[in-house]
C-alpha cells in the first residue's frame, strides 16, 4: 500500500453553488500517517451544517469528525501529532482551544493557531485539520478496519 484514501467525495457534491469539480478525501493514511481533511462543523454523512452561529458547537462537531475518521482510518484521539486550527475571529480562540483542551487532555501534540479572513461557506467559524499515526503494533488491524468500514459504506479506498 503506497497510501489509502478514505471517505472520497467530488467538491461538485459538497459546493455545488460554487461550481467547482475536485475530487477528494475526508482522509488519506499513508504508511502509518494519518492525513485529516480540515473538520468542520458539518455533519460527515449528511452534510448538515452543526452549530450555525456557535462556534463552540462547531468546535465540538469538527471534533466528532475526528474523532470518527480516525477510528475509521485504524488510529485514535491519543495519536494525534499536529492540529492547525483556523478561525475567522480571534475571540473564538478561547472557546474553540477549551473545546479541544478538554477533548485531548494528555495528547501533548504540537498545534498552529491561524485567523483567516473566512472559510469555504460564511456560515463556518472554525476549521480543524489533523495529523495523526497509526502505531506499528496495529499497523495490519488498522488496514482490516480501514477496509471494512470503506465496505459498509460501499466505498473503495
Amino acid at each position: 500500500m503506497i497510501h489509502e484514501r478514505v471517505r472520497r467525495f467530488n467538491t461538485a457534491d459538497t459546493y455545488p453553488e460554487q461550481r467547482l469539480d475536485n475530487d477528494l478525501a475526508q482522509a488519506v493514511v499513508a504508511a502509518d500517517t494519518v492525513y485529516l481533511r480540515g473538520q468542520i462543523g458539518q455533519d460527515l454523512d449528511t452534510r448538515a451544517s452543526v452549530g450555525v452561529g456557535d462556534v463552540e458547537a462547531q468546535a465540538e462537531q469538527a471534533m466528532d469528525n475526528v474523532e470518527l475518521l480516525l477510528h475509521e482510518c485504524g488510529s485514535q484521539p491519543d495519536e494525534i501529532v499536529k492540529i492547525t486550527v483556523y478561525l475567522v475571529d480571534i475571540r473564538y480562540r478561547e472557546p474553540v482551544y477549551r473545546v479541544l483542551g478538554r477533548r485531548l487532555k494528555g495528547v501533548h501534540y504540537v498545534s498552529t493557531g491561524l485567523v483567516v479572513d473566512a472559510l469555504a461557506r460564511p456560515e463556518w467559524l472554525v476549521e480543524i485539520d489533523v495529523t495523526a499515526v497509526i502505531p506499528a503494533t496495529r499497523a495490519t488491524e488498522a488496514a482490516e478496519l480501514r477496509r471494512r468500514e470503506a465496505d459498509r459504506r460501499g466505498e473503495e479506498l
